[in-house]
């Protein structure tokens, strides 16, 4: 795909309403902003998709929590990842036609608490007053980390339309510091503020049956930056809507434009490109986090690449930026659900 025309996003500042009364997509609320001022209201069921995914990284490890609910099917998940070792450790617990007690799911981002009881595993995403506290424990990992969130701390949240009936609200986050502890097998791993970055996907919406998409994100210093580098594809193409934006030194700049993604699909441990008119970036994995569920109707299939950003991006005052060893990863994920 080869990186597209600007196309100017809507920034919202007051409160609004994803849907309208009759469920179906309120055009106020398409657009983007600084701070989550989308209220989800969505109504219906075995359609809606709603998911919190937050994934820690450290010059030691990666670990993520996860909790999605699809109405008729619910997902418990985590992963854990030794950088030095190569040890990865995936668990998940899947539950369909789940009782209501299984995950309850926050409607407005950054207000309430997520939380996902299954039988062996137990996810909680809390809300406090430094910011949000994830805990978890599974057959071999436990965690209690801190995520830490300054007063008026920018993410992006933007509202991805494909027609009336289908849209998407995400929040996407970085550059947030982490402390606590993980263990695995009884072995604990301490995460430290000043090097371990968290970062949240939070989605609300109902999404077509069948999609792909592509999702990098990375958070790190260079030059003595702060920079948080976010940029989704193909999901979006079509739509008024991207999720592409970078954040320097807490600032967020959105970019209105759909990016290149080069890739090997045939081999996605070969460096990737991401390209346009602010961004001209290299990615390099170490790891490639593959997955493939297949139930025939229901099938996810995603390679997540974990590795370092170089290159240079552009902020919306035309100031230049170099990156150099920004940690994150790159992904593509295809979906029936």
């Amino acid at each position: 795909m080869v990186a597209g025309p600007v196309q100017p996003e809507r920034e919202l500042d007051q409160p609004v309403d994803i849907a309208l009364p009759n469920g179906r997509l309120n055009p106020a609320a398409v657009g983007w902003s600084r701070h989550p001022v989308q209220g989800i209201n969505l109504k219906g069921w075995g359609r809606n998709k709603r998911f919190e995914y937050w994934c820690i990284t450290s010059p030691d490890l990666i670990v993520a929590l996860n909790i999605s609910h699809g109405d008729y099917r619910v997902t418990l998940a985590s992963f854990f990842y030794d950088r030095a070792t190569g040890e990865a450790v995936p668990e998940a617990e899947i539950h369909w036609l789940p009782n209501n007690d299984r995950a309850s799911m926050p409607g407005q981002t950054g207000r309430d608490d997520a939380v996902g009881k299954g039988e062996r595993m137990q996810i909680a995403m809390r809300i406090n007053k430094t910011g949000t506290r994830l805990t978890g424990e599974t057959s071999r990992l436990k965690a209690d980390i801190q995520v830490h969130e300054a007063p008026g701390h920018e993410s992006l949240n933007v509202l991805v339309p494909w027609d009336s009936k289908r849209f998407q609200f995400t929040r996407k986050d970085n550059c947030l510091p982490a402390s606590g502890w993980v263990e695995l097998d009884g072995r604990r791993y301490t995460l430290d503020v000043g090097s371990a970055y968290a970062t949240l996907d939070h989605g609300r919406g109902r999404w077509p049956y069948s999609i792909v998409w592509n999702w990098a994100s990375g958070s790190g210093r260079s030059d003595g930056r702060e920079l948080g580098l976010q940029f989704g594809g193909k999901w979006t193409e079509g739509t008024p809507s991207t999720e592409n934006a970078l954040k320097i030194d807490g600032r967020l700049h959105k970019i209105s434009q759909e990016l290149e993604w080069r890739y090997d699909r045939a081999d996605f441990m070969k460096p990737w490109q991401i390209l346009g008119d602010q961004v001209d970036l290299t990615f390099t994995p170490e790891y490639d986090r593959y997955s493939n569920f297949d139930r025939l109707i229901v099938r996810s299939k995603e390679h997540q690449c974990f590795g370092t950003f170089a290159g240079t991006v552009t902020d919306n005052d035309g100031k230049r930026y170099r990156v150099a060893d920004v940690y994150g990863w790159a992904e593509e994920v295809a979906r029936r659900w």
